[in-house]
């Protein structure tokens, strides 16, 4: 029995006693949620379960907590499975479960297989999740590894909940930066320093000689400006096949590579003012045309076409959010680094402009910044890009999997120090090690078992009653819950965290139950039965490492 299980029934049995007249809501308090909150309590001595749905309902019927709790307690003690209901306090519910209920699990998980953990809470909805866009001027450096990480790993939690994903990376190939760029390389083909607002490292020079290498005309022998847009076009070509090359080795493949250009080009830009005039939002001022956001909380009005014609920034961000919801997306996520926090208030600004419905219909995450330790000290420099260490610099030293993990198990509001030292070590110490052995584990104790006859011929759940094994089928029961969570709070870090709990608790099992008999011993159904539960811990091991993007080894 899961917390689904108990959660369910608690909602059938307060809508029968509504209609057999032993409950009725107030005026005006509307229907109930379809489920609640059942929960591990902290100390197992007050069951297994617990819920404080008395305390958030009672007032709706108008009834004091603890007369709801006795009310629901009665019929919750009818229940197949339940053994005991107490009442704690001014209305706590704690149940306990019989072991065969609870064994039940096991069997469960493993016949639901990858499906288990997934769920529907987000169903039918169409939702684009754009994270990493990092400009195509340089190598990903550790503010957009992160964010691919976790990005990556969030559109999996999506995907477990029912979401029609759309991962998308946007292109930034319009503006200042690209220009600087395209100076650098012309630069460090001629020979010459990169100018001083200029782009360094040594990948600029791999780049431009790419260039030389790969063009039919001599560049070098052209006018300045036409010299300079080959090296522009040519350069970002080559640079931005390089972050796609990085990305896919490192687990993370997009379904839309969206051109900041083409917004200009294809009369997007003007597209989104049309409307906006159309709803009354824009207004002309000092020969410029301005977006009139303080209508919907902005500090200030902005600019969107300056005095002199040129589109300012916010013209492209228009654009961009309304092909997004033309292109049918109910939700918009973007995921920004941490100087983006000023950024918040004139795009949600913006997308009530349009109408819509700011933090639903458009979300923005900002991440913090990352720091790469080694012996105590920030590792400050690439080997290639000279200022900043880079996604292939973090692979190359930990390998991906620890990358990844390490990445994505903290909270994206907390700025992150990753010991490298660490995440080498195969030991306890490191938290992906930690969660892979678990794994590759479980495989191992499946393989010895079948060598001597242990197989899933038998399953008697009310076998499954150590303290231990109670303790691990609670932990597993959460994996569903742990998913919608990450996915309603966009914490992907909650299904790592919970996996070392998992792991933890798998391996104290191990320590004190046998699934295979002591040598010259025979099998047992204890033995048959246990098997389940060691293969349910892997299915969860491994599903929740593949919502992670990182891999579920059989031998370590």
């Amino acid at each position: 029995m899961t917390p689904a299980d108990l959660s369910a029934a608690i909602v059938r049995i307060i809508a029968a006693l509504q209609a057999d007249g032993r409950l009725a809501l107030k005026d005006g308090e509307g229907q109930l949620p379809a489920e609640v909150v059942v929960e591990r309590p902290k100390n197992r001595e007050h069951g297994d379960w617990a819920t404080n749905v008395a305390m958030q309902f009672a007032g709706k019927f108008g009834m004091n907590p603890r007369a709801f709790a006795e009310l629901l307690s009665g019929e919750l003690a009818k229940v197949d499975g339940v053994e005991k209901v107490d009442i704690a306090g001014p209305g706590f519910i704690n149940l306990f479960v019989s072991a065969a209920s609870a064994g039940e699990l096991a069997k469960a998980i493993v016949e639901a297989d990858a499906a288990y953990g997934r769920g529907t809470d987000l169903a039918g909805v169409k939702l684009n999740l754009e994270f990493v866009s990092a400009n195509p001027t340089g190598p990903i450096h550790m503010g957009g590894t992160r964010w691919a990480a976790v990005g990556d790993s969030l559109a999996r939690v999506f995907e477990a909940q029912g979401a029609q994903v759309t991962r998308e990376y946007y292109f930034n190939d319009h503006g200042a930066q690209i220009d600087r760029f395209a100076r650098s390389l012309l630069a460090r083909a001629k020979g010459e320093p990169a100018p001083e607002d200029g782009y360094g490292g040594a990948y600029i020079q791999e780049i431009a000689d790419r260039v030389l290498a790969e063009t039919a005309t001599d560049i070098l022998s052209l006018p300045e400006v036409e010299a300079q847009e080959a090296f522009r076009a040519a350069g970002v070509d080559l640079m931005f096949a390089e972050i796609r090359e990085s990305l896919h080795d490192f687990g993370v493949d997009f379904d839309v590579f969206f051109h900041e250009n083409s917004l200009y080009e294809s009369g997007a830009v003007q597209k989104a003012i049309d409307k906006l005039k159309a709803l009354g939002h824009m207004f002309e001022k000092d020969g410029a045309l301005w977006l009139r956001t303080t209508t919907f909380g902005d500090d200030r009005d902005r600019v969107v076409i300056k005095s002199d014609g040129e589109a300012a920034y916010i013209a492209g961000d228009l654009a961009y959010y309304l092909d997004k919801r033309s292109r049918g997306f109910d939700q918009c996520i973007y995921m920004l680094g941490a100087d983006h926090h000023g950024y918040i208030q004139r795009m949600m600004a913006m997308c009530a402009a349009f109408g819509d419905k700011p933090n639903h219909n458009l979300e923005i995450l900002i991440g913090q910044m990352v720091n790469l330790l080694r012996d105590g000290e920030p590792v400050r420099m690439s080997k290639r890009a000279g200022t900043v260490v880079t996604m292939e610099d973090l692979v190359e030293a930990v390998g991906v999997d620890a990358a990844r993990y390490a990445l994505a198990r903290s909270s994206i509001n907390s700025q992150l120090d990753i010991d490298l030292e660490q995440l080498q070590k195969k030991t306890n110490d490191n938290p992906v090690f930690y969660v892979q052995y678990a794994h590759a584990r479980t495989k191992q104790v499946a393989k010895n078992a079948a060598s001597l006859g242990v197989e899933r011929t038998e399953f008697d759940p009310s076998l499954l009653e150590h303290a231990t094994e109670s303790e691990l089928l609670a932990k597993l029961s959460e994996l569903p819950r742990v998913v919608a969570q990450a996915s309603e709070f966009r914490e992907p870090h909650r299904v790592a965290r919970y996996l070392e709990e998992v792991a933890g608790t798998y391996h104290r099992w191990y320590d004190a139950c046998r699934v295979t008999p002591l040598s010259g011993g025979q099998v047992e159904s204890v033995h048959r039965t246990r098997l389940w539960l060691n293969d349910a811990a892997g299915v969860v091991l491994r599903n929740g490492l593949d919502l992670l993007g990182v891999s579920a080894p059989e031998r370590m």
